[in-house]
C-alpha cells in the first residue's frame, strides 16, 4: 500500500521544527518534487506556522500527541519517513521512534542524549531489522559534522594510503552561534537522569556506551588543558565530545571496523595559548560542578532556556559559523588532515539544514537493500552519500588540507 507522504517533520510548530519546513518549502515546494506534511500536538499552532511561512492549504497539517502510542502508530503508518524535533528525546520521544521502528518508517532526529540512546538501541534494532526501518539518531550539529567528519577523513586515507588512520582528533577551531535551547535543555535533563541512576553516569563516562558488545582501546582524556603535537596549539575541554565520540565509533562498528579495532578518537577546542586553554579547562569544572547542582538547573531551565518557539533571529543565524579540524595519523606516522565548514549558526540555521538533508538522503541516495533496517548512524548508513548532499544543498563544506595548514 502506497504511503500519502514521503516525509513527515514532527514538532513543526517548535523553533527549529518551523526553520526545518521552511528549508522543505523553499527547496521542494508542496506536493511537487517531495510529499510532505507537517505534525504535532497543536492543530491550532501547526496552521499558525504554515500562515507564517506563506504556505496554502495544500501543505497538510496532522495533529498527534508525543505521549499517545496509538496516535504516533497511526502517524508513522502514512509517511516512508519522519523528521522529530521532539525533545528532550528521553522524555517525549519514545512513542514516535518505536512506532517508526515497527512500522518500517525512517527516522532521523537531533537527539543528543547518550543516555538515552544507549537505552533504546537495543530495543529498536530487532523490530526495525524486522520491518525494514532505518532509525538514524543525532543528524544535527550533534553529531554530523564530526562523524561524517571523521567519515570524510577516512574515506581519503583508505584510497591515498591504502590504510585507515589509526588516531583522529577533531579541534574545534570556531564557532559562532552556539548550541540550540534543545541541546541545553537535553543536557539539563541527562543531568537530571545520571543523578536518579548512578549506571546512567558511567554510560556518559564509556566512549563506546553505543556499540553493544565492543569496548576498545583506552581512549584521551578529555578534561583538563594540554598541549596538541599534532595542531601544534594548546587545546581545552569540548562540551559536546561526550556525544560525539560515542557516535564516532559506533560508526566504525556498524562498518565492521575499517578504520580498525584500535581506534582512536577524540575531541577538542583549539585555544590561542597555554593561560587561554588552563581558564577554558577550569571554566568547564565550573560548568559542570554547577550542573550538577538542582538550584542552578532549575534557574538555566527558567532564565536560560528559550521559551517554546524562540530562538535567534534569522540575522544572527546567518551570521553564525563553525569550522572544525580533524587531525589522523596512520600507525605508521602518516598524517592527513581535513577541515569542515559551515556557514550558518551550528544549534539552528545549519542543524535544520542537516537534518533535513539526512531525511531527503536516506529516502533518495541509499537504498533500503544497501543497509537494511536498524539502529544506524549517519555516517554509516549514508556516509559519503551525505557528505555530497551536504555540500550541495547545507551550506557544509569538507576539504582535505596539506598538513601544514591550520
Amino acid at each position: 500500500m502506497t504511503r500519502p507522504y514521503d516525509l513527515i517533520v514532527f514538532g513543526a510548530s517548535g523553533f527549529t521544527g518551523r526553520l526545518i519546513a521552511e528549508v522543505l518549502l523553499h527547496n521542494h515546494g508542496v506536493n511537487k518534487t517531495l510529499r510532505w506534511a507537517m505534525a504535532g500536538r497543536s492543530l491550532t499552532k501547526l496552521q499558525e506556522v504554515r500562515s507564517g511561512l506563506g504556505a496554502d492549504k495544500s501543505l497538510d497539517l496532522l495533529a498527534a500527541d508525543a505521549a499517545d502510542a496509538a496516535a504516533m502508530g497511526r502517524l508513522v503508518a502514512q509517511t516512508r519517513a519522519v523528521i522529530s524535533t521532539v525533545g528532550p528525546y528521553q522524555l517525549y520521544g519514545n512513542a514516535l521512534v518505536q512506532a517508526c521502528a515497527r512500522a518500517g518508517t525512517d527516522y532521523v532526529d537531533l537527539c543528543g542524549e547518550p543516555g538515552w540512546m544507549a537505552h533504546m538501541i537495543p530495543r529498536l534494532q530487532g523490530p526495525a531489522q524486522a520491518s525494514g526501518a532505518r532509525i538514524v539518531f543525532s543528524c544535527g550539529f550533534d553529531s554530523i559534522p564530526f562523524d561524517l567528519g571523521v567519515t570524510f577523513l577516512q574515506h581519503h586515507a583508505l584510497q591515498t594510503f591504502g590504510v585507515p588512520l589509526q588516531r583522529v582528533g577533531c579541534r574545534v577551531g570556531a564557532m559562532k552561534g552556539g548550541p540550540s535551547g534543545g541541546t541545553i535543555a537535553s543536557l539539563l535533563a541527562t543531568v537530571e537522569a545520571m543523578r536518579r541512576e548512578p549506571a546512567l553516569a558511567r554510560s556518559m563516562a564509556n566512549p563506546f556506551a553505543l556499540t553493544p558488545g565492543f569496548v576498545g582501546p583506552t581512549q584521551p582524556d578529555g578534561q583538563g588543558a594540554w598541549y596538541d603535537p599534532l595542531a601544534q596549539a594548546w587545546t581545552a575541554p569540548f562540551v559536546m565530545a561526550a556525544i560525539n565520540t560515542k557516535n564516532v565509533h559506533r560508526t566504525n562498528a556498524l562498518r565492521g571496523h575499517p578504520w580498525g579495532r584500535d581506534f582512536v578518537y577524540d575531541e577538542r577546542v583549539l585555544a590561542r595559548d597555554k593561560a587561554v586553554a588552563h581558564t577554558l579547562a577550569r571554566q568547564d569544572r565550573m560548568q559542570n560542578m554547577a550542573l550538577a547542582f538542582g538550584p542552578v538547573r532549575g534557574l538555566l531551565k527558567r532564565f536560560v532556556l528559550p521559551k517554546p518557539g524562540q530562538g535567534p533571529t534569522r540575522q544572527q543565524r546567518e551570521n553564525g559559523h563553525f569550522e572544525l579540524l580533524f587531525m589522523g595519523q596512520t600507525s605508521d606516522g602518516r598524517s592527513l588532515q581535513a577541515r569542515v565548514r559551515g556557514d550558518r549558526d551550528p544549534g539552528y540555521g545549519s542543524t535544520s539544514k542537516m537534518v533535513t538533508e539526512s531525511a531527503l538522503c536516506l529516502l533518495g541516495d541509499v537504498d533500503a537493500s544497501m543497509t537494511g533496517g536498524g539502529v544506524w548512524t549517519a555516517g554509516a548508513a549514508m556516509g559519503m552519500a551525505l557528505v555530497r548532499r551536504l555540500q550541495a544543498n547545507a551550506g557544509l563544506t569538507f576539504e582535505l588540507l596539506p598538513l601544514s595548514a591550520r
